[in-house]
């Protein structure tokens, strides 16, 4: 099955995210920090793109940017969240102009089932000063941003 997907899916996902973009102008997803008893991070590493990322995804119509929030770190790393901060709001313009990212925090959480479904390669905890070389750039902002005091940016 890797070796038809990994043929399919350079041809078929580009004209998927023009149908997607055609029927989506804007689009908003969210992302979510959270910290472990030892001040790690939750990192996911997707099936289907690069890099490590804070759990996350995008918000469905008629669905809260919370509710997705709740939803997707449920789903992709196995977090209750039971009280959240809204950290910002950022313009992913590199991939798509018309995308915005919501950053929560989960001030207090517990652990649950996740989904398994495929989506996630692997999740885990990471010190923020040992963190696996393919974080993306903008996780590594918004890290940076939140534990070292870097000049926050509004782009993501």
């Amino acid at each position: 099955m890797t070796t038809w997907r990994s043929r399919l899916e350079p041809v078929i996902t580009p004209f998927f995210h023009a149908l997607w973009r055609a029927r989506r102008p804007m689009t908003l997803g969210v992302r979510g920090l959270v910290c472990d008893e030892r001040h790690r991070v939750l990192l996911v590493r997707h099936t289907y793109v690069d890099g490590w990322h804070l759990p996350g995804g995008g918000v469905e119509h008629g669905e809260s940017a919370l509710a997705a929030l709740l939803r997707e770190l449920a789903e992709e790393g196995g977090v209750e969240a039971l009280s959240t901060r809204l950290i910002g709001l950022y313009s992913n313009h590199a991939h798509f102009k018309h995308d915005h990212i919501a950053l929560y925090r989960a001030e207090t959480w517990r652990a649950c089932p996740p989904r398994e479904d495929g989506e996630i390669a692997e999740r885990g905890f990471f010190a923020v000063d040992a963190l696996p070389t393919s974080v993306t750039p903008g996780t590594r902002r918004r890290l940076a941003e939140v534990f070292d005091g870097a000049p926050p940016s509004d782009i993501w």
